[in-house]
């Protein structure tokens, strides 16, 4: 959906006239400055500048028409916001830093200058293009830059011009690029194999109908990896209706669905020796006659019988399914991401998704990945002991137990019940929302976990 040619803002370093940015830690300023000539140590003397982070400066240079840029930072190298400021801010033109490559930071210069243009002009401003030296890591990096703002750019249109079908143009679009194979289940064999998809989507109107997605890919001798997003276009609460105020970002509840995509995305772009397969079951939560109620008891596919106790409790209904549908193809590692519960924001943040998996090995490689990309998780437990929280007195389970203790666990807890038994399986938690900006992150939609889970694939499965 983005705009944003990345490609053309990350370029090789052939030595290229370009303009010199130069980072420096706040404990080195000091020493940097004393070895500077005196036109620069006037300039930085002009600006009042101290050697906090987040100072900056253009620096004069020998000729008249010449300059360079000073930015004071206490990012580590490792870090892609560690020069993400500037990409947006400086002057159209060609940058190469001084002293060092770029490394992970070119990937948050070229996201600061990814634009949301849907509703509005995009930036008029030309591009800010960085070189490196290292060119075997653009394609990557422009990879992931591509998926991030696939994320963003999904999450930031309106529900009125994205609903389950748009989520299915995505994925054929996907599978058009990729030669993958896309299918969709709908209609009445939705409602006789999918019965909770189908409960919750019933009450939208029919060009926003309920829907299964799934996109398959690869060769059939690699291992299957099974990926999962929540894809509620919108969420009213259904007839457990949801205030205003809590309403008003429920466009991004198709966030997991987002994050789905744009790593699948990312795995056939990169040709990752793997079998694909993504699920994304694409419903409306709305209120009408016909929409599901509190106290119905639903049927799921896997046979289990579950009492709705909250219309508003949608997504883990979904996604019961299609764990269900995934795990009968015997895939040797599932991935679901889903805004799934306030508690976790609760806990946790809007930074910091935690992540839920019973697979000691899974969980602690995703951490080391997330660690390693600057993406961060944070483990929260599958805690056995509240799992009596989802006892119904007259079917299998509820789906939401009565007073709120450990939502975001017993979330969790409710999905575990579709994985199969003895398959790895990691569920994120994601906010899919960027309250505030950051350099590099503007307010609106953004991915959480999504460049973890992409490393922690590559990781295991590129070098075989």
């Amino acid at each position: 959906m983005t705009g944003t040619d990345f490609a053309a803002l990350l370029q090789p370093d052939r030595g290229q006239p370009a303009r010199t940015i130069q980072v420096v830690p706040p404990d080195r300023f000091a020493a940097w400055l004393t070895a500077q000539p005196q036109r620069v140590r006037t300039a930085v003397a002009a600006h009042g500048l101290t050697g906090k982070a987040g100072d900056r400066a253009v620096l004069p240079a020998e000729a008249a028409d010449d300059w360079s840029m000073l930015l004071v930072c206490d990012e580590p190298t490792s870090s892609p916001w560690r020069i993400a400021s500037l990409g947006a801010s400086l002057p159209p033109g060609t940058y190469r830093l001084a002293d060092a490559d770029a490394g992970a930071a070119a990937l948050g210069w070229l996201l600061a200058q990814h634009r949301f243009d849907l509703y509005r002009k995009g930036d008029p401003s030309g591009p800010r293009v960085l070189l490196t030296t290292e060119p075997a890591v653009i394609e990557d990096t422009v990879r992931v830059a591509t998926a991030t703002a696939r994320v963003r750019d999904l999450v930031n249109t309106g529900a009125s011009d994205l609903g389950p079908a748009e989520l299915e143009d995505a994925a054929s679009a996907l599978a058009q690029e990729h030669h993958a194979t896309l299918s969709v289940t709908r209609g009445e064999a939705l409602a006789s194999g999918y019965p909770m998809i189908h409960a919750v989507g019933q009450a939208a109107v029919r060009e926003r109908a309920p829907r299964l997605i799934e996109l398959v890919w690869g060769d059939a001798a690699h291992p299957r990896i099974a990926i999962v997003g929540k894809g509620v276009v919108f969420d009213t609460g259904g007839l457990d209706l949801k205030p205003s105020t809590a309403m008003r970002l429920m466009k991004k509840d198709m966030g997991g669905a987002a994050h789905a995509l744009a790593l699948a995305g990312l795995v056939m772009a990169a040709k990752l020796p793997i079998r694909l397969h993504l699920l994304i079951p694409a419903v409306e939560n709305a209120v009408a006659g016909n929409a599901f109620r509190p106290g119905d008891v639903l049927r799921s596919r896997a046979g289990l019988t579950v009492e709705n106790t909250n219309t508003d409790a949608e997504g883990r209904l979904i996604l019961g399914d299609a764990l269900t549908r995934a795990g009968e193809e015997a895939p040797e590692l599932i991935l679901d991401f889903a805004t799934l519960t306030g508690a976790a924001r609760v806990a946790l943040g809007p930074d910091l998704p935690p992540l839920f998996s019973d697979d000691e090995v899974l969980a602690a490689d995703l951490l080391a990945a997330g660690a390693t990309v600057h993406d961060p998780l944070w483990r929260l437990p599958l805690w056995d002991g509240y799992d009596e929280m989802l006892k119904s007195d007259i079917a299998d389970m509820v789906n939401a137990p009565d007073g709120g203790f450990a939502g975001a666990i017993t979330a969790a807890l409710f999905l575990r019940r579709f994985v199969p038994k003895g398959v790895p399986w990691a569920h994120m938690d994601v906010f899919a929302w960027r309250p505030a900006a950051k350099p590099g992150r503007p307010k609106g939609g953004d991915a959480f976990a999504l460049r973890a889970c992409y490393q922690l694939l590559k990781t295991r499965y590129a070098a075989r």
